[in-house]
């Protein structure tokens, strides 16, 4: 998280030249979900002749995902690691979305979260996670603002992930007001948002 007492993050992870804040929100991150070698219930003194692991990749909007697994496999194949199969899930893809900064929607958010909060919010690029949000952009033309209730050493999906009192407080109030806004100026900004989308 960066603050005192946070967790640490490891140095190790992600690409050197790149900021924290870029490896997370900035690039395609490939993750190792889970492995599996050997047999825990009976083991032996020798190495395993098999392993499987599941794999995700998190990827940012402009990303051929239909390049990912041929690069894996390359990757693989540089290292001398030829005989490791690589195949795609029947898992569906959730493709990377984002919505234009200057889109009449992100400035009423901003102004809403903070007219609420008194405080600034910041405003990110996209997320750095997996949702399943091209359904809305993309399939329903809609625009979507994501307003994510937490802080930053929540250790999330990590097994003490937590939620602060605080935060649960802040966060309602912060989507009472946004509905509240919502309801004054929805009509205006969708307006606003079509003549946008037209004029591109």
């Amino acid at each position: 998280g960066g603050g005192p007492g946070d967790p640490d993050i490891d140095p190790d992870w992600g690409d050197p030249a790149l900021s924290l804040s870029e490896k997370v929100f900035g690039w395609n991150t490939l993750d190792i979900l889970a492995f599996k070698t050997g047999n825990p219930d009976a083991p032996v003194h020798a190495i395993p002749g098999k392993a499987h692991a599941l794999c995700h990749i998190r990827f940012v909007v402009d990303s051929d995902y239909n390049a990912f697994i041929p690069a894996v496999r390359a990757h693989l194949d540089a290292h001398g690691f030829t005989q490791v199969e690589v195949r795609q899930t029947r898992m569906d893809v959730m493709h990377a979305t984002r919505l234009s900064p200057d889109s009449p929607w992100v400035g009423w958010a901003l102004e809403s979260l903070a007219t609420t909060t008194g405080k600034k919010p910041a405003l990110l690029p996209n997320l750095g996670g997996s949702l399943p949000n091209d359904v809305f952009a993309e399939v329903l033309g809609l625009p979507t603002v994501w307003v994510p209730h937490s802080y930053p050493a929540c250790s999330q999906h990590a097994p003490d992930e937590h939620l602060l009192a605080p935060v649960v407080k802040e966060s309602l109030q912060i989507m009472a007001g946004l509905f509240w806004d919502l309801g004054t100026d929805g009509a205006r900004l969708t307006r606003e948002h079509r003549a946008q989308e037209l004029s591109e």
